[in-house]
């Protein structure tokens, strides 16, 4: 899956001269958490954040009543966000693995999509979150299992063919190391048209591979 096929698409975007309080107030409504700052052309100019937006005691301390809410009241976009040369983009070609070390490396919580120059979406840990769920096969019913099976060439295929002998489809698939097992990987896969018994039957009988987890799932 790529950045594209799982980013928001026309995100809200704001010019640098939008008044702080009403970027509050869009992100409040909107329930977002960031908004791209753009110029002419949806140029990427900025990143306001609702940490941008929490201003540090020091900064009213020696103000007025009169002279915070005076300078509250001017404070704009372009004064709080994030500069554009210090904002980690995307392109929408790259896959959703990268953009996910890329936010998890630097700890961030999305990612402005580029193309061109020009903002084309955002990428954020809830659109990340979906992806996830839709790769394992999440919005539909069927069977999952976590199949246990040893690092090594051709156990994918033997998986495969029992599932092809029993006729059973796959609508999501994914794979990682065995925690705290060298040399094992476990492989969950989302299996339809089929009932639980249907599928402890067909794939406890693959050789050198176990079921170390199997339920139905939505």
């Amino acid at each position: 899956m790529l950045v594209k096929d799982c980013m928001t698409r026309h995100p809200i975007l704001i010019p640098p001269s939008t008044p702080a309080a009403e970027a509050q107030q869009i992100m409040t409504e909107s329930n977002i958490r960031h908004l791209p700052v753009v110029g002419p052309g949806k140029r990427l100019l900025g990143l306001v954040t609702r940490q941008r937006l929490a201003l540090e005691a020091g900064q009213l301390s020696s103000l007025s009543v009169w002279e915070i809410t005076r300078y509250l009241s001017r404070l704009t976009a372009g004064d709080i966000m994030i500069r554009a040369g210090e904002v980690i983009t995307i392109s929408p070609d790259r896959t959703v693995e990268r953009a996910a070390r890329t936010m998890t490396e630097n700890k961030i919580g999305c990612l402005p999509v580029i193309e061109d120059e020009i903002v084309v979406g955002i990428l954020t840990e809830h659109d990340l979150l979906r992806a996830f769920q839709a790769m394992l096969g999440m919005p539909s019913p069927g069977v999952r299992v976590i199949m246990r099976m040893p690092d090594r060439k051709g156990e994918f295929a033997k998986l495969s063919r029992a599932l092809a002998a029993n006729n059973m489809g796959v609508m999501g698939i994914g794979v990682y190391p065995t925690p705290r097992l060298p040399g094992f990987y476990d492989m969950v896969v989302k299996i339809s048209d089929a009932t639980l018994d249907e599928v402890r039957e067909a794939l406890s009988q693959v050789e050198d591979q176990e079921i170390v987890d199997i339920r139905e799932a939505v």
